[in-house]
């Protein structure tokens, strides 16, 4: 009788633990569907980066927007390769913002935002998100 009893409780053990992986699977995915419905793509050294069919310069002008809008401040904007750059300061943060012409009205903007030697995604991904409401 007693081997009866452990298998059932075994089983019963192990039933809970597979019903419960089951419910992560299902929060996983869920994760992965709102991360893939805003667009928004992640390296994994934490730069974030996203393409809009808009011109250049109205996405460097939604960008600075943003940044007023969060209340970060512009440092310095210049030239680079194909596009421009922004830097900006926040508490304990330093913005880097580039912006890429791929086309006439193709613009690919990446965003890094560091804290030392980390890399806040978050707060990058706000900033294109906040990009994105001003276009």
């Amino acid at each position: 009788m007693r081997k009866i009893q452990k298998k059932l409780i075994l089983g019963v053990g192990v039933s809970v633990l597979f019903g419960a992986l089951t419910g992560c699977e299902t929060i996983a995915l869920t994760a992965l569907g709102i991360g893939a419905s805003t667009g928004v793509s992640h390296t994994l050294s934490g730069i974030t980066y996203r393409t809009f069919t808009e011109p250049m310069p109205r996405v460097k002008g939604a960008s600075l927007k943003a940044l007023q809008r969060m209340r970060i401040k512009v440092a310095s904007t210049g030239k680079i390769e194909h596009g421009e750059s922004i830097t900006a300061n926040a508490v304990d943060r330093d913005i880097s913002i580039e912006l890429e012409a791929i086309s006439p009205n193709t613009t690919r903007i990446r965003v890094t935002a560091s804290s030392g030697l980390f890399r806040d995604s978050a707060t990058a991904t706000e900033i294109i998100m906040q990009t994105e409401h001003f276009l």
